[in-house]
């Protein structure tokens, strides 16, 4: 019997939480690239939080779950793929299928020497780019400052947190549990790490940010903006990043008079940012997290699950904190590494 192609589709537009059931297994045949197109055979899908924004429009339903791919060509109708090359599709991605065709200019191909493949998705992919373009464009921290990050410890926060050290600021970290904390204190360096689940915010901020907050690079949004917003300096810059507290929120519960009142009276700068704004400098950025990682700058976590049938139950998880570092769907096994 011919393999399969297997995919995971959205049954249903999804308003709240997602469940199990608004996801579906299906199969069809493995597609065939056209000129100018690549057929990749997957070894990683990445699971973001940004996935869950357009899962609540109509036209969403019955279609393939979208993400970045980490794989293997596996035939080519590009001059410039071969099969057997490693590539990756980080930006848009065909998503939570075993095989997927791409255009021939929307690969990156990979070498494997440098650093592990996964890190494509991850710190040396489109979460890194978000932190390095986020921190270093829209917050510009300087020497001496605080920057506070929220949810440290996950892909994006955990390398902004990590470059604003190596930038030689006080870095204090936002999470949501103590071994999170432990770990973006112990392994990642930052200077200080809180618990909003179970400590006081707003007194911990003031506690390990005695000279106020400087720079706010934000993953999440809500109430946790809000309590940050109360202890900004004046001059500050607030780089939005990420709103996973409000993804599940579809009417929009925060009342921003916090947000209002420091913005429009001129105490700070917000901004709203995407990795994409970037795209011509994409390589720079890529080329440097790289060798932060190969010489030990930067460190990182991933969180990967085997299985594309489990990748409903890990995004649903990630959508409520369950995950720890980069979270990763492996499809089958990765040839780069020693068995």
């Amino acid at each position: 019997m011919s393999e399969l192609n297997r995919q995971i589709i959205l049954r249903r537009p999804v308003q709240g939480m997602p469940a199990p059931e608004d996801f579906e297994l299906v199969e069809s045949p493995i597609p065939q690239p056209e000129a100018g197109e690549v057929l990749v055979r997957t070894i990683y899908v990445s699971l973001d939080p940004y996935m869950r924004g357009g899962m609540s429009r109509e036209e969403r339903g019955g279609e393939v779950m979208i993400g970045g791919v980490t794989g293997q060509v596996a035939a080519s109708r590009h001059p410039e793929f071969q099969e057997g090359q490693f590539v990756c599709q980080y930006v848009g991605g065909y998503g939570w299928q075993s095989y997927g065709v791409v255009s021939g200019e929307e690969l990156r191909v990979l070498d494997p020497g440098l650093v592990p493949i996964s890190t494509s998705l991850g710190i040396v992919g489109m979460p890194g780019v978000s932190a390095y373009f986020g921190l270093l464009e829209v917050g510009k921290p300087v020497a001496g400052e605080t920057v506070v990050v929220s949810a440290a410890s996950g892909a994006v926060g955990a390398v902004a947190g990590q470059i604003a050290k190596l930038k030689k600021c006080r870095a204090v970290g936002i999470a949501g549990s103590r071994e999170k904390c432990d770990y973006i204190v112990e392994e990642l360096g930052f200077d200080a790490a809180v618990n909003y689940r179970t400590e006081d915010l707003d007194a911990e901020l003031a506690r390990t940010c005695p000279a106020g907050i400087d720079v706010y690079f934000d993953n999440v949004g809500g109430s946790i903006l809000d309590v940050v917003m109360a202890q900004i300096n004046t001059g500050a810059r607030i780089a939005l990043c990420g709103s996973i507290a409000e993804y599940n929120d579809p009417i929009g519960t925060l009342q921003g008079t916090r947000i209002n009142r420091y913005v429009q009276g001129g105490l700070a700068r917000m901004e709203g940012f995407n990795q994409g704004q970037y795209k011509d400098r994409h390589e720079e950025s890529l080329a440097l997290l790289a060798w932060w990682v190969r010489h030990g700058k930067l460190k990182y976590r991933e969180d990967i699950i085997m299985g594309l049938e489990k990748a409903p139950e890990a995004f649903i998880g990630m959508m409520q904190g369950r995950n720890f570092g980069k979270l990763l769907i492996q499809v089958r096994e990765d040839p780069t590494q020693d068995s």
